[in-house]
């Protein structure tokens, strides 16, 4: 379904963590994001211009706080606000004390009912004066989240109905991949089936292929869990590694990602549920693997 609003990117994801010192050391250092500012049981980091592109919140219980879309103009963070209120979703300016802390102009959220994560839509957001400088990775975007969701079919069908979503590809009873229209990536959010509503995982992409390689090694230097791959996933044709954060959060470098024109993009394909549908390398995934914390009901 198309909505009367288009979409730039997928912004920034809010994720719950346990201990928010340790966690900023791990995503600065092992996943080589950029440190941007800690204040108030929040850290602020980036891998662009951007203010942010993960914010971590300290919680008792690690998880899914939010997540971020940025919306191409004024006009259509308008239009998104109107669509979604006459939808009855209840969509909710955020006030500007809070817009000021997350350095954001303009922002509200709505609830998708479903699976209960909180989507926040702004179309401005603090351009940082210097570049983004790779480290130990050399991360270009924030590529994707994925979540799981105990109503999976319904769960898809209210990300595309109402959020616009376009489904890119669907592999039977396992996952749904979509993409925020018009943005090009073959996937900027997926949904998957779940015992309950979780996180699943949350996914950086790297300009090298060299840096997926480089990363196994890293990780395992730093004894952290490898949890899938590496391997390539034959929907998007990318070629990632999978691993965990100290609250066992699943993380994952991709490189390379089929992109869709805006105009006579191809249809979506059904997938066969077998693993080689999801990695044509033979990698098999650890059970820990997308094994993360509950979304955050909120709002």
């Amino acid at each position: 379904m198309s909505v009367p609003f288009r979409y730039k990117k997928l912004a920034y994801a809010a994720v719950n963590v346990t201990d928010v010192k340790r966690s900023v050391e791990f995503y600065k250092n092992v996943v080589g994001l950029d440190l941007v500012d800690e204040s108030e049981g929040v850290a602020f980091f980036r891998c662009s211009k951007d203010h942010h592109n993960i914010v971590l919140c300290q919680s008792q219980e690690p998880g899914l706080k939010r997540v971020a879309f940025e919306v191409e103009r004024d006009s259509d963070l308008e239009s998104a606000f109107e669509h979604f209120h006459q939808s009855n979703m209840s969509p909710e300016w955020v006030e500007e004390k809070e817009r000021k802390f997350y350095k954001q102009g303009k922002t509200f959220r709505v609830k998708e009912p479903v699976s209960g994560l909180t989507v926040e839509l702004f179309s401005s957001i603090t351009q940082m004066a210097n570049e983004f400088v790779p480290t130990v990775a050399k991360i270009a975007r924030l590529g994707h989240v994925v979540i799981g969701s105990k109503n999976f079919d319904v769960a898809c069908e209210s990300f595309v109905e109402k959020f616009g979503f376009r489904i890119s590809d669907f592999i039977e009873d396992r996952i749904c991949f979509m993409r925020c229209f018009p943005n090009p990536f073959h996937h900027t959010f997926a949904v998957g089936p779940s015992s309950k509503n979780r996180l699943h995982h949350i996914n950086f992409m790297v300009t090298d292929i060299d840096d997926v390689g480089k990363a196994l090694y890293r990780l395992k230097k730093n004894d952290v869990k490898i949890v899938y791959g590496p391997g390539r996933h034959p929907p998007s044709n990318s070629v990632f590694i999978y691993f965990l954060d100290p609250d066992g959060t699943t993380l994952e470098y991709s490189f390379g990602m089929e992109e869709f024109p805006e105009a006579d993009a191809r249809e979506p394909r059904m997938l066969e549920a077998v693993p080689e549908s999801l990695d044509t390398w033979g990698a098999v995934p650890d059970p820990l693997f997308g094994v993360g914390g509950p979304i955050e009901e909120a709002l």
